[in-house]
């Protein structure tokens, strides 16, 4: 484990750098009180001023799904490459989107596992999604995370840097 960060009370509508968890090879497990905000954020593969991230977003009561009882609002998790990559040919898609519904009385628990242009989401042990982004920049290493709407406590979260495949022993 390369960093270990205790509770932290994270105000609504502020972007939190996490200093000193900067990497493209790293598993994340991250466990956080959502509270009522409307949607968690966490950005990571950030570049300095924000050229490039790849975006994990949790959102409450975020998706429309339509049942036999009519119309309902679901929680949903995202995955956002839009905005991972300057490359000019690197091909835009879609954010990947999953239904995903936690809980009241749960907290969310997000193991993330990054491995220089892969990204993998496991929220809950329930649901995951999974894109490939393709950071130009060397310096897309930095992690970030964001309440919207209201205040939520960051119970824990560990880092580590994952060894890569590719080095030579």
């Amino acid at each position: 484990m390369f960093n270990l960060v205790g509770e932290m009370h994270l105000p609504a509508n502020q972007e939190i750098q996490l200093v000193g968890i900067e990497d493209n090879t790293m598993e994340l497990n991250l466990e956080i009180d959502p509270q009522e905000a409307r949607e968690i954020c966490v950005d990571a593969l950030c570049s300095p001023n924000c050229e490039e991230y790849t975006s994990m977003k949790f959102y409450r009561h975020g998706l429309f799904v339509f049942s036999q009882n009519g119309r309902i609002r679901q929680d949903t998790l995202v995955l956002d490459t839009s905005r991972s990559s300057l490359l000019p040919d690197v091909m835009a898609r879609p954010p990947e989107v999953a239904p995903f519904e936690l809980r009241n009385d749960e907290p969310l628990k997000l193991q993330i596992f990054i491995d220089k242009s892969m990204v993998e989401v496991f929220a809950n042990h329930r649901q995951c999604v999974a894109l490939r982004g393709y950071p130009e920049r060397q310096d897309s290493l930095g992690v970030s995370i964001r309440a919207q709407g209201r205040d939520v406590v960051l119970r824990s979260l560990e880092a580590w840097q994952m060894k890569r495949i590719w080095d030579k022993k």
